[in-house]
């Protein structure tokens, strides 16, 4: 400490958060106060420096239900910042979630897209091959230092496509982060003007591609996704058990529709429909 004699201040001087910046600037080490504490979240690099390389991130961003303006400030903001976005659809006129976000984010359409169209299928094998295709080529984008926006309906850790792909990501040695996003059944519960579950209720999130015979015995809120593909049987096994239900159809879009009892619930609906069952003994 010698050839700093007469340099650096008496501790009593400075504070020693003062005197650390001192010492760093004495060592001709650069430290940017203003990225570090004054420059805002949104405005600091997402890419992050593995192997003494600069590799991107991938996000994958909820962009809530259907209406712009139910998206988070944070997904809006990691949609902006990244140069490259991702949609899950062989065409991003046709996805849903690329329609959403640009209702709200300008200059969307002028960001590279890759198109990750994955097959309508219960096939684990076919999908698997999808997913890894999808994997590969962010991966190609998030190795040439570029961060990656996968857009999502609703929020990415419910029953989306996108997980799948996260995984893989992640498994290649990339880094990955979820932006939530809006749930569809919170919003829906909000058009239908009531709680999903109250006191001691239980909440449970039922996928109506599959069997629900079991599921529509538990007690508590029963929220069924995805009910269009099977909505005869879904009806019937309502009508069947004589269970209180509604539906949103198409939530925050422009063509949403209201079913407020079983009964109203057309035999067809759009993919993007959602039931709600509740029980008759809450106040």
């Amino acid at each position: 400490m010698d050839k700093f004699a007469g340099v650096f201040p008496e501790s009593g001087d400075m504070p020693v958060f003062e005197i650390y910046i001192f010492f760093m600037q004495i060592q001709n080490e650069t430290l940017d106060l203003h990225n570090l504490f004054i420059r805002p979240p949104a405005e600091r690099p997402h890419t992050e420096r593995r192997n003494d390389r600069m590799k991107g991130t991938l996000y994958g961003v909820g962009v809530g239900p259907g209406d712009p303006r139910l998206m988070t400030y944070l997904a809006v903001e990691t949609i902006i910042k990244c140069p490259v976005i991702a949609v899950p659809s062989s065409g991003k006129e046709g996805a849903v979630s690329y329609r959403i976000a640009a209702g709200i984010v300008k200059g969307l359409d002028e960001k590279k897209c890759l198109e990750l169209s994955t097959p309508m299928t219960k096939d684990r094998q076919v999908l698997g091959e999808a997913y890894g295709a999808a994997a590969e080529k962010i991966a190609a984008e998030l190795e040439a230092g570029r961060d990656v926006a996968y857009l999502t309906l609703g929020d990415p850790t419910i029953y989306s496509t996108y997980i799948y792909i996260h995984r893989r990501v992640r498994e290649l040695g990339y880094d990955v982060k979820i932006v939530n996003g809006v749930p569809s059944f919170c919003a829906a519960s909000a058009e239908l003007g009531d709680s999903l579950a109250d006191r001691s209720e239980q909440l449970h999130i039922i996928p109506s591609t599959y069997e629900i015979e079991e599921a529509l015995e538990l007690s508590g809120t029963k929220v069924l996704m995805k009910a269009a593909s099977r909505m005869p049987a879904v009806k019937e096994a309502l009508r069947r058990k004589g269970l209180r239900a509604a539906m949103v159809e198409n939530c925050g879009m422009e063509n949403q529709k209201i079913y407020a009892d079983a009964e109203e619930i057309p035999e067809e609906a759009s993919y993007y429909s959602l039931v709600v069952v509740k029980e008759e003994n809450h106040d």
